[in-house]
């Protein structure tokens, strides 16, 4: 079984290592792939990010995508347009009308951490089903509950748990990443898996959050790059 950790952050945004660093560790603890979410900052910034992550590549022997990550609705759609340049796209989680705007776009992979700042879990059963409906992973962050106070942390674990009890109910992908901002805060896939069936979660569904979900969002940026693909759920025959 492949593992895939599909939200890291390099020292290119607001990381703390730097790329080789953290394809160098991901490889040690097991992973098959990672995905580093970066901040688009331009085309000339994003040549330097592929040519930094083909090179880190080369040197781990592991499978490296390119993610972008939306922090509000103006950048999502800006985002959505240049679709095809990078491999996973991101949208910020938290603010409810982000949420919102996530799951309703075909474009987006991953909703990370809807539960972010929030006394809730951020989606209801209606974006649950327009999640399903357009192919947008629910992100379980590990980083979120690592770095929370005491009372936070309490908050967070249960609008988790409520976000994945909606996501069984209304059968909505669940994605796991450790929202890793350096090379130490990456945990093994055990460690994560085990955190997601604590809450909740069979094993058979943590591994697949954690496996399955997120080698479906890396084959379809796979497809994304061929000369065939047009926009999602079209192709050229």
């Amino acid at each position: 079984m492949k593992f895939f950790d599909l939200h890291v952050h390099s020292a290119f945004s607001e990381g703390e290592s730097t790329i080789p660093q953290l394809a160098q560790r991901a490889k040690e603890l097991g992973y098959a792939g990672i995905c580093f979410s970066e901040y688009f900052e331009g085309r000339a910034r994003l040549e330097q990010l592929k040519a930094e992550i083909a090179k880190a590549q080369r040197e781990s022997g592991i499978e490296i995508l390119l993610g972008f990550e939306a922090r509000d609705a103006q950048e999502l759609r800006r985002l959505a347009e240049i679709r095809r340049m990078f491999d996973v796209l991101l949208a910020h989680g938290g603010d409810i009308a982000m949420n919102r705007a996530a799951v309703e776009t075909k474009e987006v992979d991953i909703l990370t951490h809807p539960e972010h700042g929030r006394y809730d879990g951020g989606m209801n059963h209606v974006m649950a089903k327009l999640a399903r409906l357009n192919g947008v992973a629910i992100e379980v962050n590990f980083r979120e509950i690592l770095t929370a106070s005491n009372k936070t942390r309490s908050r967070t674990l249960a609008s988790m748990r409520e976000n994945i009890a909606l996501a069984k109910k209304y059968k909505m992908a669940v994605i796991l990443c450790s929202g890793a901002v350096s090379h130490w805060e990456l945990r093994d896939p055990l460690c994560v898996t085990s955190m997601a069936e604590m809450l909740g979660m069979r094993p058979d569904e943590a591994k697949a959050a954690l496996s399955a979900v997120p080698q479906a969002i890396a084959d379809k940026a796979k497809k994304r790059r061929s000369d065939r693909w047009v926009m999602p759920g079209v192709e050229k025959v």
